[in-house]
């Protein structure tokens, strides 16, 4: 459908880019639907916790990137999807999935959504949340540690053996492709509203 605006929302683990997400919605409304990659990590119903704990969680095979592009596609054309979701305390993906139905705005979010031309294509606003290493660390920390039930020390084991080193091969090169840069900051309007205004300028 010509008159749905697809946003994409990328950037590092802890930059922000739920907090501006979250933001648009509340300043957009009901207009404005909202998928993650995240629940796209590939199912591996097959491992032990143990092994599944070990995978590299930040490098693009670890998405159902396919699955995902599939269903934006759809709600492009005016089709309801059916979204996978995923249990972050077991690593794995669940078996309940979310009925979400087409809007005027859609909103995907995640860390890798600029890495793949599949996905650049299906967006017309493609955004880049840009953060400090040191302050995307110690957010990582307090969602994993208090949200998702990790342990500080396999917190920064993970962030050391995969997410450092895959932000730097993967991430941050996507930010190339991105339309907007927004520096995070919580002063930081100036970025959101133009945002804000061209989705509002989109609905009307």
């Amino acid at each position: 459908m010509d008159d749905i605006m697809v946003i994409g929302i990328a950037g590092g683990s802890g930059s922000g880019k739920t907090t501006i997400t979250l933001e648009l919605v509340k300043q957009l409304g009901p207009q404005v639907t909202v998928i993650t990659h995240d629940n796209y990590y590939r199912a591996h119903h097959e491992m032990t916790y143990e092994e599944r704990s070990l995978l590299n969680y930040d490098h693009p095979d670890a998405y159902e990137t396919e699955l995902l592009t599939e269903h934006l596609a759809a709600l492009r054309r005016g089709e309801s999807v059916e979204v996978p979701t995923y249990d972050f305390s077991i690593h794995d993906r669940a078996d309940a999935t979310m009925t979400i139905h087409p809007s005027r705005v859609i909103i995907v979010e995640g860390i890798l959504l600029f890495f793949h031309p599949e996905l650049r294509e299906l967006m017309d606003i493609k955004v880049y949340v840009d953060c400090d290493a040191d302050v995307r660390i110690l957010r990582r920390i307090v969602r994993d540690v208090k949200e998702r039930g990790r342990s500080l020390d396999s917190v920064i084991k993970q962030y050391l053996a995969t997410v450092k080193p895959m932000h730097e091969a993967f991430v941050e090169p996507s930010k190339r492709f991105a339309d907007i840069i927004i520096p995070t900051s919580e002063r930081n309007t100036v970025a959101l509203d133009m945002l804000v205004n061209r989705i509002q300028a989109h609905l009307t």
